[in-house]
């Protein structure tokens, strides 16, 4: 019992940490802040892998599908049954681990709803091991330059809707005009106190 106290106590703070909103050790793709306008940062990102998946249904519902799926293919559901244990404490990993990153994003259109898991920077293509959920594919996201306003709170729809009018009113009076849909991406698990969640709303944008 002795031996396995760090890593008890270390899967406790970490929990704990994540309850108020402090993300310890969860890697998130690089970015350079081109520009602020109020409470909006324009932000180029270079280009990143992602696991993603699509599924219909409700903005919500989808959301949770999709999680649902793109979790079980890091926590083990592919051909090298590379996994991150999500015991308690958390137990050493057989293989290669995969590290959980934020932000999820997630994206509509008329075939459903787009959701993303960024993969660690350490991975290309030829190195991360092939999903078993045929649902799941790995794709490379172009780098791109996007405008970003972040919000608190639970992730609701409504919630999206109304912090992507602001980035829209924002975008209106700004240099920088959208090219493409808002995404929202979330940065903390469920368990998080909603006053103390990092959410946002990211546009693609282009200098008018």
């Amino acid at each position: 019992m002795a031996a396995h106290l760090p890593a008890i106590l270390s899967s406790l703070l970490l929990g704990a940490c994540s309850v108020v909103g402090i993300r310890s050790g969860t890697e998130e793709p690089r970015f350079e802040v081109v520009e602020t306008i109020g409470d909006v940062e324009i932000r180029r990102y270079a280009p990143r892998i992602a696991a993603q998946t699509t599924v219909a249904g409700t903005e919500e519902a989808a959301r949770n599908e999709g999680f649902r799926r793109l979790a079980g293919y890091i926590f083990g559901a592919n051909a090298r049954r590379d996994r991150i244990a999500m015991t308690a404490p958390v137990a050493q990993s057989r293989g290669e681990r995969i590290a959980m990153t934020a932000p999820v994003a997630q994206a509509g259109d008329a075939a459903g709803w787009t959701i993303r898991f960024f993969m660690p920077a350490r991975y290309a293509l030829d190195t991360l091991p092939v999903p078993e959920d045929t649902r799941v594919t790995l794709v490379t996201i172009p780098a791109e330059t996007v405008a970003v306003l972040r919000f608190a709170g639970l992730p609701r729809a409504d919630a999206v809707a109304g912090n992507t009018a602001r980035l829209d009113a924002a975008l209106a009076a700004s240099p920088w005009a959208p090219t493409g849909p808002v995404q929202p991406w979330f940065y903390d698990p469920p368990w998080t106190v909603p006053a103390l969640r990092r959410n946002e709303v990211v546009a693609p944008v282009a200098r008018r």
